[in-house]
């Protein structure tokens, strides 16, 4: 820009008025938004649980409305080993980062509302030769200038259609689709860490179990060599005692490595390395808690995954919105000013200062249909996750019914297998006194004591069954999440993550 000698006179008041006419009117033309506004897709709920007739809850809903469901088991050492999964558990610190992520995502979609205001200062020096000014070979000087800019500038596009605001929109559901998925996260490892401690606690049963057959056997042995001993019976009888034991044994042996795994299991899911960690054994199993009441429609308001889906919905319904705008011109206000000068001296003085200000309207007129095909692709985005959202809510139906059918066949497959167990001692104890007394082989008791053991394992294995499905149906009820998806609530970033 050419500078002038004399001071340039403020900027007349027409022009301003009109700019600040221009300015009333994007205020006021931001009050609309385009695309759909959102409602929540429709959804078939049944009124109860098929599988929850006939069941006698000791407690209302409120049995899990604190979110503490682990706690209904009684165990102190489970309580511990839980309470760890917030503070270590690397896949929780993962969705937690996720999540804050999601919250500076909605903070830089509100930065659409603000104008953008820059600044720049520069020093250049140019110059270009003046050719060849004699006859001779030679080329004559050369000019060089310097010049100086300083300058700052404002531009600002109002949302006149609601593009920044259905940004918003979709960042702000897309966050709290994150905290859903925070949610779910911790849920799932709590209920996993809480499995993993009921089949450690149900191998400790076995393993008390087998130390107590061990026992039985090496008795039954030594009777049966003192009998052989005396005549009473032949080596085979021996030998068949002597294997018995030895099964056992290696019964023994297979159940160490089995409750090795489970309880790696636990280490990593509560943070810690599998060699620094170590459950001591106990013959206490958990108890089990009275099944808790639900209806079909709590799942939509507890359950995580549900409402991250949900959420999800309502992010791509916000985004059709987004590529509706893209149809409407954009208006932008803008202003800039600053001191140009090739002397550094009087640099910033009035005599070099210029300035602009005024609004400019864009629009594209063709784009050889690239905006149609960005609104049909939001829709069907919209679409798939409207059968997202549909196909979880069965789910998580599917899940809640599977798991009170588990509970339901358990309980009275676990009576039947008491009447088996006990049945097969009653028998065990009369086959073992016609051998002290000489009236059959020890074929038969080898036998009576394999079904015995057989029957006493499976109790113990439909035991730990059943409490695995508690666990399902605890998780499959939301675990008692209180829904809380609010952004605002962001939770504190960690400081000293473990390794």
């Amino acid at each position: 820009m050419t500078s002038s000698t004399h001071p340039m006179p403020p900027p007349p008041a027409a022009p301003l008025g009109r700019i600040a006419a221009a300015g009333a009117l994007a205020l006021l033309l931001a009050g609309c938004a385009v695309g759909p506004d959102y409602e929540r897709p429709a959804m078939a709920v049944p009124a109860s649980f098929k599988q929850m007739q006939g069941w006698v809850p000791a407690q209302p809903v409120q049995a899990l409305a604190d979110g503490r469901w682990w706690t209904r088991y009684g165990d102190p050492v489970l309580d511990a080993l839980v309470a760890d999964v917030d503070v270590s558990n690397q896949n929780l610190a993962q969705a937690e980062a996720r999540y804050r992520q999601a919250l500076a995502l909605i903070a830089g979609s509100r930065a659409g509302f603000f104008p953008t205001v820059g600044a720049d200062a520069s020093a250049t020096r140019s110059g270009g030769g003046n050719g060849n000014t004699g006859g001779g070979s030679g080329f004559g000087g050369s000019s060089a200038d310097n010049r100086y800019n300083a300058s700052v500038s404002v531009s600002w596009m109002p949302d006149l259609w609601g593009r920044v605001r259905r940004e918003v929109e979709a960042s702000r559901a897309d966050a709290q689709a994150s905290a859903a998925d925070l949610a779910a996260a911790r849920l799932s490892a709590q209920s996993a860490l809480a499995q993993a401690y009921f089949r450690v606690r149900v191998l400790d049963r076995q393993q008390a179990l087998l130390e107590q057959t061990l026992e039985a056997y090496q008795r039954s042995l030594d009777l049966t060599r003192n009998q052989y001993e005396a005549g009473l019976v032949s080596r085979s009888d021996v030998v068949l005692a002597d294997t018995q034991l030895a099964q056992v044994r290696v019964q023994l042996r297979d159940l160490d490595w089995q409750r090795a795994q489970q309880e790696n299991a636990i280490a990593v899911l509560s943070g810690r390395a599998p060699a620094d960690f170590s459950l001591a054994a106990t013959r206490e199993v958990p108890r089990l808690p009275a099944v808790p009441e639900a209806v079909p429609s709590v799942i939509l308001q507890r359950r995580p995954d549900v409402a991250a889906a949900e959420r999800t919905v309502a992010g791509a319904n916000a985004r059709i919105g987004v590529a509706q705008t893209a149809w409407f011109p954009d208006l932008t206000l803008s202003a800039s000013g600053g001191y140009q000068s090739g002397s550094f001296a009087n640099w910033i003085s009035a005599p070099f200062r210029y300035w602009s200000i005024g609004p400019a309207l864009a629009a594209t007129l063709f784009d050889g249909g690239a905006r149609s095909a960005e609104i049909e692709r939001a829709m069907a985005a919209y679409d798939e996750q409207v059968a997202n959202y549909r196909q979880t809510v069965l789910t998580a139906f599917q899940e809640t019914e599977d798991a009170l059918a588990m509970l339901r066949v358990l309980e009275s497959e676990i009576e039947a297998q008491r009447q088996v167990t006990a049945l097969a001692e009653e028998n065990e104890t009369l086959v073992t006194n016609r051998y002290r007394a000489g009236m059959i082989s020890f074929l038969e008791v080898a036998v009576a004591q394999n079904t015995t053991l057989s029957a006493r394992r499976s109790l113990l294995d439909l035991e730990g069954s059943r409490l695995d499905a508690s666990v399902q149906l605890m998780a499959a009820l939301g675990g008692g999440w209180d829904g809380e998806l609010e952004p605002q609530a962001a939770l504190p970033a960690r400081e000293n993550p473990q390794p």
